[in-house]
């Protein structure tokens, strides 16, 4: 399966169990992207002593899971670049992401 996950958000919990949910699906072999939005770019600065986020992130990256972020949502945040994991991309990409995914799934 082919899935995308759009993550929106900076709370920590959600973000947590979108981590978790993508892992999980990396490790059974799905194709996993994972399109940080709006206050998703934040992903990589969420610290939580309750949700592990960055464990969680570590994780899924390390099992060759794919994060992208939007470059405009970075701009706006003064986050120009991105990062190594999290590289800056754009709405044609999330569109083509969107176009060849067999599932979606916002968080």
């Amino acid at each position: 399966m082919k899935l995308a996950i759009i993550l929106n958000t900076n709370d920590p919990e959600t973000a947590w169990n979108a981590l978790r949910l993508a892992h999980r699906a990396v490790q059974e072999k799905d194709t996993v992207s994972v399109f940080l939005l709006g206050n998703g770019v934040e992903l990589e600065q969420i610290q939580s002593d309750q949700f592990k986020v960055q464990d969680m992130l570590k994780q899924y990256i390390e099992a060759s899971g794919e994060i992208l972020a939007c470059g405009t949502c970075l701009k706006s945040r003064g986050m120009t670049e991105g990062s190594q994991s999290c590289p800056a991309s754009n709405l044609d990409t999330l569109y083509k992401l969107i176009k060849k995914s067999d599932k979606v799934l916002t968080f």
